[in-house]
């Protein structure tokens, strides 16, 4: 009797505490998820159609209008307001003559010659010193080889127009940008202060920095020498700030013990310990100001942007590979000599005996012949305009278009087949749910999924985000626009996941792929558009194509990374437990490396997005259209900087979820 009583007691105290723990893990995050999605649609099916705040491209909203209104009193007032008389009038004149300036040395004809003052042989000249002396004799072959090149594709001029605003835009983005980055490394309320905007800038794409300044600054190379300045500075604050905090606390101790002052301290040991890789920050400032510049071409910035655009709105590929190759080269010497330029001092310390002793007379040598090369490309016409008819130019278009009509020809019905799945399978349900769902249906899943994934907080800024998206009018562009970038994220991760694990678990595949994504990831966005409009035509297709391409290697490295860095031991007793291969990856890997997983789902989404708009050139509609189209027609400006305001909103709001759901990953 007692036995019977006390066994039930027994049973119970150890089984009623495991009840719970098994209901908790039945509601799991992924079941929250999938129940919201599930609510979605059944509610979508009963009220389909109904309050989704559909606009015809040519209608407008009073916002709209609100800001044509503004717009058109800007212009008016430009030359009586003291605000643009003494502030904006005053900034465009000084960053337009330095554009001035800059053009009129290296590209452009100045007053009473009818060339620049430094001529191609003589930039060539320069190029190949500079790389020289800062990097190695590679990297200067490399520069003159590539410089020569832009050359022979008929586009010398267009290249040192985009090298131009480039230099402009990075010189004076510098000038602030290292300042403050310094000080954000040595205040930690200054860094505080700094880093939520520096978030909030590299979020946003490049698209949207560009209707706001031409309010202020109008249209042409000023405006895009600022936008670009603005859009660069970010990387150069954030890496300066970082090179700082690095450097031992000990060794700024000892300066201290030493007598050393504040300006002593920062000038004699915190500088020179963190230069390198304040170079690294320079480097990353240059790839965003080239990336920056190209796409500037929307709002009249000369060089090759212009061309590449151009050709895309006419369907020309063959003109547009060529323009878009010129870009690439260019990118690719920048890249090459400012990161040689940040291992210079590591290489010189490991040559140092065998060669320093005669390093510095062969500058010397370098400086004269360079110097005789700028007299020369001064004074001859031959030496000043670049020879030739752009043959090879010419070449490459041909080759270009020759392949586009014979991949139209011979694999259309693959390139048809894979854009028909995608698109009817995956893209067109999604887009239907979000554009054809009642907009309050859509917000409050929306503001349900960023709670569940990323916390209170991420579904307070996503409430206040679809709350701003409501308001700016462009509610059904923003929901398709929405579509194409979650459904390209899917496709990024779904590479990411494949090559990332492969990279991870083995160190021979890592070197071999990792250069290409390296590579990858130095192409400015525009530069991805023009093989794949060849492939798929202008179409949505192509803009989410470029986006996963342009998207992918920043994911893969990511995981890359989470994947190798889980513990060795791990696997091994995994390994050791009898598991295979499959169950390791997915089972041990994946699940301890999902902190870099959602990570790279943060960087994925950031990148499809600014791409997905950039799509808008080649048929992508929504967001990027309205962008574009509120540049070349007046009466749509407002339109267009609402559009600008919605993909900032898209931004933020993926950033949020995606970093708190980084956050929690991590913890």
């Amino acid at each position: 009797m007692t036995v019977a009583v006390e066994k039930p007691e027994k049973t119970g105290a150890v089984e009623e505490p495991a009840a719970p723990a098994r209901a908790e893990r039945r509601i799991s995050r992924p079941m929250v998820v999938a129940a919201i999605l599930v609510v979605w649609l059944v509610l979508f099916l009963v009220l389909r159609g109904k309050q989704t705040l559909t606009l015809a491209a040519a209608d407008l909203t009073d916002l709209h209008r609100w800001f044509n209104d503004v717009n058109d009193s800007v212009g008016a007032n430009r030359n009586s307001n003291p605000l643009f008389l003494y502030f904006f009038n005053e900034i465009r004149l000084v960053i337009d003559s330095l554009v001035t300036f800059v053009q009129e040395l290296i590209s452009q004809p100045t007053p009473g010659r009818p060339v620049p003052q430094i001529g191609w042989l003589g930039v060539v000249g320069i190029a190949g010193y500079v790389s020289w002396a800062v990097g190695n004799w590679r990297v200067a072959l490399l520069a003159v080889a590539g410089f020569t090149f832009l050359g022979l594709q008929g586009l010398w001029q267009e290249s040192m127009d985009t090298l131009a605003l480039t230099v402009s835009a990075v010189f004076v983005a510098l000038l602030f940008a290292i300042p403050l980055g310094v000080w954000a490394g040595l205040s930690d309320r200054v860094n505080r202060i700094v880093t939520p905007f520096l978030d909030f800038m590299q979020t946003m794409p490049t698209f949207v920095y560009l209707a706001p300044l031409t309010l202020f600054f109008l249209i042409g190379p000023a405006s895009a020498t600022i936008a670009t300045l603005i859009y660069a500075a970010p990387p150069a604050i954030r890496i300066t700030a970082h090179a700082i905090r690095s450097v031992p606390t000990t060794t700024v101790e000892a300066a201290d013990s030493m007598g050393a002052t504040r300006r002593q301290t920062l000038t004699k040991v915190l500088l020179p310990m963190s230069k390198r890789t304040v170079v690294m920050g320079v480097n990353q400032t240059i790839m965003a100001a080239l990336a920056m510049v190209t796409i500037a071409a929307l709002i009249d910035a000369p060089g090759l942007g212009k061309t590449v655009v151009q050709a895309l709105q006419s369907l020309d590929v063959g003109t547009a590979f060529n323009a878009g190759l010129a870009i690439v080269v260019m990118a690719i010497v920048l890249d090459r000599v400012t990161t040689a330029a940040s291992g210079r001092e590591e290489e010189a310390r490991r040559s140092k005996n065998r060669f320093l002793g005669w390093r510095r007379p062969l500058l010397g040598v370098g400086a004269a012949v360079t110097a005789v090369l700028i007299f020369i490309s001064h004074t001859y016409v031959w030496a000043a305009e670049f020879p030739g008819e752009g043959g090879i130019g010419s070449a490459i278009s041909s080759g270009a278009d020759n392949v586009t009509t014979w991949a139209q020809d011979n694999l259309g019905g693959l390139t048809n087949a894979i854009r028909d799945v995608i698109t009817t399978g995956l893209l067109n349900p999604f887009q239907t749910l979000l554009t054809d769902s009642p907009w309050w249906l859509v917000g409050a899943a929306l503001i349900a999924l960023g709670v569940v994934v990323g916390g209170l907080r991420a579904g307070i800024t996503t409430a206040v985000c679809v709350g701003l998206l409501v308001g700016t009018g462009v509610w059904s562009d923003s929901m398709t626009t929405l579509a194409s970038t979650v459904v390209a994220t899917v496709l990024v991760m779904l590479l990411g996941i494949g090559f990332g694990v492969w990279m991870g678990r083995s160190a021979l595949v890592d070197r071999l792929i990792r250069p290409t994504l390296d590579a990858a990831q130095v192409m400015p966005p525009f530069v991805y558009l023009v093989p794949f409009l060849a492939l798929f035509g202008a179409t949505r297709f192509t803009a989410i194509v470029a986006a996963v391409v342009y998207a992918a290697p920043v994911a893969m490295k990511i995981i890359a990374d989470g994947v190798r860095n889980v513990p060795a031991t791990t696997v091994e007793a995994a390994t050791s437990a009898g598991c295979n291969t499959w169950q390791i990856i997915t089972k041990v890997q994946l699940p301890m490396a999902r902190s870099a997983l959602t990570l790279a789902t943060n960087q994925g989404l950031i990148y499809v997005l600014s791409m997905v708009v950039v799509g808008g050139l080649v048929g992508a509609g929504a967001l990027g259209y309205d962008v574009v189209a509120g540049f070349s027609q007046g009466q749509l400006y407002g339109k267009g900087l609402a559009a600008g305001l919605a993909i900032v909103l898209l931004g933020v709001m993926f950033d949020r979820i995606t970093q708190a759901a980084a956050r929690r990953a991590g913890a």
